[in-house]
């Protein structure tokens, strides 16, 4: 990590559920603000705003960046824009999705593949990483050594595909040829559960493929 930065992470985690498809579950899911004393950008807007605010404490939000438009990243992006005043970042190829939660209420910036957005002394850098969501993004901060990864990857591999708009072909690309480009030790920052590393979940994968190989062998 560059030394002497002002810019951290807070962390917490929100209860509340997730509905597609017909079906609801109920989850958990990770807040991350990243920022300094005076300004913050949010990243998911899951299930309860008080829970974001307490994390925010009272800072300026600078922007509520969405990883992707499930209901239960995106569910109070548009209260929380209104009580900080702040933008809703989204990749437009998302719109199904957030239609689905957010019908005529529209977000406010369209994110792109390598768009940067500053905060504190630090710059958070977009990957579109396509797969679990058709417009889901990953975060990268190289001057903090992550990656907010949403549920593009988590602790144990890749993100869900079994459900609308999702693609296993897809999420594996990106995984593979997006995340696992970052240095090995960069920690990820997942949108559900405990963080990892971009070196841990490479080893994790080619370690699943190998049993794959040897099944297939047997």
């Amino acid at each position: 990590m560059a030394p002497n930065l002002d810019t951290t992470i807070h962390h917490a985690v929100t209860s509340g559920t997730f509905s597609l498809d017909g079906e609801t579950f109920a989850v958990d899911n990770n807040i991350w603000v990243v920022g300094d004393d005076r300004e913050c950008v949010v990243i998911d807007a899951p299930h309860s705003v008080a829970d974001i605010l307490a994390v925010v404490a009272g800072r300026a939000v600078r922007a509520i960046v969405c990883t992707h438009a499930h209901d239960d990243h995106v569910r109070v992006a548009p209260e929380l824009r209104a009580r900080v005043g702040a933008p809703v970042l989204l990749h437009p190829a998302d719109e199904p999705l957030w239609n689905l939660t957010h019908p005529g209420e529209p977000w406010d910036v369209d994110l792109s593949d390598g768009m940067t957005i500053e905060v504190g002394d630090t710059t958070l850098r977009v990957l579109h990483t396509p797969g679990h969501a058709p417009g889901a993004v990953c975060l990268h901060a190289p001057d903090l050594d992550c990656v907010f990864t949403g549920d593009t990857l988590f602790h144990g591999g890749p993100g869900a595909t079994g459900r609308s708009y999702s693609d296993a072909r897809l999420i594996e690309e990106s995984v593979r040829r997006r995340l696992f480009a970052l240095p090995k030790e960069t920690v990820v920052h997942t949108g559900h559960g405990e963080s990892t590393t971009i070196g841990a979940e490479q080893r994790r994968l080619a370690a699943a493929g190998s049993e794959r190989e040897k099944e297939k062998q047997r």
